[in-house]
Formats: C-alpha cells, sequence, structure tokens
C-alpha cells in the first residue's frame, strides 16, 4: 500500500449495518473482509466475514481470489482502519465500501456475530 492509503482520514463509501444486515439475511451477502487486529475478530465479527488484517491486506490479496468488481465490506472498529483497506481494494478493481461504525455501530444495532473464518 501507498503511504497516502494508510491515512484514516477522509471519506469512503459506507454500507450502514442494518443495510447489511438485510443483505446477508437476503443470500445477497457482499465479501465481507474483517480489517481488525486477531484478538479484535476472536471477540466477534459480522456473520460470514473473513479476517485479513489491514496490514496484511496487501500481501494477501492475491490470495483472495475476489474477481475484479466484487462488491467487499471492509469492517473494523470504528470505521477508521477500514479506510485504507476500501482505497486499497478500490483501486484493485473492487467495488469496497466500508461498515458505516464499523463493529461497534454492528453491536449498538443489536445484529449477531459470529466467530470469523480464516481468509
Amino acid at each position: 500500500m501507498r503511504w497516502w492509503q494508510w491515512l484514516p482520514f477522509g471519506r469512503v463509501p459506507e454500507i450502514a449495518p442494518e443495510e447489511l444486515a438485510r443483505r446477508i439475511r437476503e443470500g445477497r451477502a457482499p465479501v465481507i473482509l474483517d480489517v481488525r487486529t486477531a484478538g479484535e475478530v476472536a471477540e466477534g465479527t459480522v456473520p460470514g466475514a473473513r479476517h485479513v488484517p489491514v496490514q496484511e491486506l496487501a500481501a494477501r490479496f492475491d490470495a483472495l481470489n475476489l474477481p475484479a468488481g466484487s462488491e467487499v465490506v471492509a469492517v473494523c472498529k470504528t470505521a477508521h482502519r477500514s479506510i485504507p483497506a476500501v482505497r486499497f481494494l478500490n483501486e484493485r478493481g473492487m467495488r469496497a465500501v466500508q461498515l458505516a461504525g464499523g463493529m461497534d455501530a454492528w453491536r449498538r444495532a443489536g445484529l449477531p456475530v459470529e466467530r470469523p473464518r480464516a481468509a
């Protein structure tokens, strides 16, 4: 990743927790990448999320096997670390957004959490 991509400032496209939950329930879930640390993810993540720490995203991107144009939602704790992830993914042809408010907003909305799958 380039240095400017790491800046957790600025705006990137978002999806509201309730909208993502609705899409999951309807079977229309995008790829969900939880970019938090392993310790944070161990406490639970969005159902169906794959764990790839933001620091490892560039190195592990090819192994994700995401077709160009894939819809991807990046998730972090408060929607700061997901900003560089969204920038990185969009530069590689994904249609990436971040979870608005991150896992904190997901939990405040009372939405379900599960243990993550390895990416």
